[in-house]
């Protein structure tokens, strides 16, 4: 007897597929609804909201498939764009890997074991002149079980005397050479970078050739893209001095006698991974891109980069440093999407000294609740396919591809740093972006926008000095969070009264918007509530204590009030107005809106009350 066959399942199938100029009349319907654009806009209104990056990579609000790149192949194969495994993550997540930088044994032993007792797979230990003593590893690592989990070094300078410490180590425990892992951390490039001084190059190539028989499972050398990050570099920049810094160990290491393979095997990438979702996701597989190129015309097509993860010291917040848990929390998100194959989440009091137990607990707990809980690793190449992240991925593999041909014209990577190129043209990003910082065009969440003046920050040792003289190193909150110093070192907080006028309804957009704007330079702002007359202002203004207010309402109250309200003020002793909103109104001494320059109007407003003067 025969069975009916059920009649097959089609998803939406009851649905018409939609086309693009559907999307786009969408679009321009949120637009006109917006004012944006006038009622009878029939143009572009996709290109009406699209944006540029820091690497001119024009970011567009709607991607179809007749966006997406040519296929970026399978995960595990050239050119990896998609993973370095077949597998993925999903058996055993990425690696995480606990940064130590403490210099004091004791305390340094005691924070290993617990993160180890706690998830942390790897860890990464600052020695020498910027961390732990070098002679203080055999103590420090005594119950580490280093073949379980391994050690990769940040020894600066001393890599030599640091290599020989912890293959000591090793050698102690009776760990086979070929169940060594980790990473020695020698970077005479990138320690160059940050210095300005030339390093032991010869020193690590030699010490590279040594491990590669003896130890086939270590590597010896980092090429640390984070010096061109934190002086403010692009992505794309980022990407293009890691492949270039890359090519000069390849060329070097095979000079030396390695083939390729044993060269690129000797080498591990190290990225920022920012609060920058898709950009981060896409960087990391555009890196293995690259490198996958590098590779293929070098004659070792089939190794995959090896990638290290740390969310990005530059976007950390000394003030309202918890939300600093939400931007690690995105970017760790970020690099393991994008394949990264181990991630560091830096504590979120990264930026003030030492973590305190908390810190490193949140950090290590970052990574367990987007393994375990979130199962991020549980899917391989999550982004992979979405038109976005494919055409982003692939606009930013050829800006840094651009970027690193730039840098090889140049004569490579140390002509580039020692002709001042790298510095320049990093520095001209870092000059856009500070504008755009500036602007609040891109917002700092507890700094430039919704500051907390009454949270006190947390007390930490100091950190151990980092290795400088360089490059720059900078943080995108230091230009605000210089000015709130300033104003917290006062006996008394400076003040701008907002002179709010009318009914709260009239004034309360731009009330907060100025509250919010001075606030982020530790101002104080006191207003004047719900008020009828300029003279009931006036008395508001002169019970505050300030000396500059700032006049907010609607456009309406300030054509009929505005003069009045400003003689009242003057009356009471002010010694600057400021007017919310832009206008044309000759008794005031100023404007604050959207797109002025914050940095400016809180640098003036505090030299005017004799603050940092």
């Amino acid at each position: 007897m025969s069975q009916a066959h059920e009649p097959e399942f089609v998803l939406a199938a009851q649905f018409p597929t939609p086309q693009r100029a559907q999307w786009v009349d969408l679009i321009a319907g949120v637009l006109r609804k917006s004012g944006r654009v006038p009622a009878d806009f029939d143009g572009d209104a996709a290109g009406k909201i699209a944006t540029k990056t820091y690497d001119d990579i024009l970011v567009q609000p709607l991607y179809t498939r007749d966006d997406a790149p040519e296929a970026a192949g399978m995960p595990g194969l050239p050119p990896f764009v998609r993973g370095s495994k077949p597998e993925g993550a999903i058996a055993t997540g990425w690696d995480v890997r606990q940064r130590h930088v403490f210099t004091d044994p004791a305390a340094a032993k005691k924070a290993i074991l617990v993160d180890l007792e706690h998830g942390v797979t790897s860890l990464w230990l600052a020695v020498g002149s910027a961390g732990l003593p070098i002679a203080a590893l055999e103590d420090v690592l005594d119950e580490v079980y280093v073949d379980l989990a391994p050690v990769v070094l940040d020894p600066g300078a001393d890599f030599l005397a640091a290599a020989d410490a912890l293959l000591s180590v090793h050698s102690d425990k009776a760990i086979p050479a070929s169940e060594v892992g980790g990473n020695l951390g020698a970077d005479p490039l990138g320690l160059r970078a940050r210095t300005g001084s030339t390093q032991d190059f010869d020193g690590a190539i030699q010490l590279a050739v040594r491990m590669s028989d003896e130890y086939p499972a270590l590597r010896t050398l980092v090429a640390d893209a984070l010096p061109y990050h934190q002086a403010g570099g692009s992505d794309a920049q980022e990407l293009g001095l890691s492949i270039a810094t890359g090519v000069a160990y390849l060329r070097a290491l095979t000079d030396a006698g390695l083939t390729v393979e044993q060269a690129a095997n000797q080498l591990e990438f190290r990225y920022s991974a920012t609060a920058d979702q898709f950009s981060t996701i896409a960087k990391f597989r555009a890196a293995r891109r690259l490198w996958a190129r590098v590779l293929e015309v070098s004659g070792a097509p089939t190794v995959p980069q090896r990638q290290h993860a740390v969310t990005s010291p530059v976007m950390m917040t000394r003030h309202d440093p918890w939300v600093n848990m939400l931007r690690t929390t995105l970017a760790c998100f970020s690099a393991g999407v994008g394949g990264a194959d181990a991630v560091t989440v830096l504590p979120f009091d990264h930026a003030i000294g030492l973590p305190d137990d908390f810190a490193r607990r949140i950090a290590r707990n970052t990574h367990a609740v987007l393994l375990e809980e979130s199962k991020v690793a549980g899917v391989i190449d999550p982004a992979g396919g979405s038109y976005y992240v494919e055409r982003l991925t692939d606009d930013l593999a050829g800006a840094g591809w651009a970027f690193f041909q730039s840098i090889e014209a140049a004569g490579g990577l140390v002509a580039a740093l020692d002709s001042g190129l790298v510095e320049e043209k990093l520095g001209e990003t870092w000059a856009k972006r500070s504008k755009n910082l500036a602007r609040r065009k891109d917002p700092l969440t507890g700094v430039s926008e919704f500051p907390n003046l009454n949270k006190k920050l947390p007390v930490r040792e100091p950190a151990p000095a980092v290795p400088s003289g360089g490059l720059p190193q900078v943080r995108l909150a230091e230009a605000y969070e210089e000015l709130r110093d300033l104003a917290d070192a006062q006996p008394e907080r400076p003040k701008v009264f907002l002179a709010t006028l009318g009914p709260i309804a009239a004034h309360t957009v731009r009330a907060t918007f100025a509250a919010n704007l001075f606030q982020a330079g530790g101002i104080e702002t006191p207003n004047a509530g719900a008020t009828a007359t300029a003279d009931e202002v006036a008395r508001a203004f002169t019970a505050s204590g300030a000396r500059i207010a700032c006049i907010c309402g609607s456009d309406k109250l300030y054509e009929q009030r505005v003069p009045d309200v400003v003689q009242a003020l003057r009356a009471a002793g002010a010694v600057k107005i400021l007017l919310a909103g832009k206008g044309d109104y000759a008794d005031v001494d100023g404007y604050v809106h959207v797109g002025c320059d914050v940095l400016a109007v809180l640098r003036d407003t505090l030299k005017t009350l004799g603050v940092g003067a």
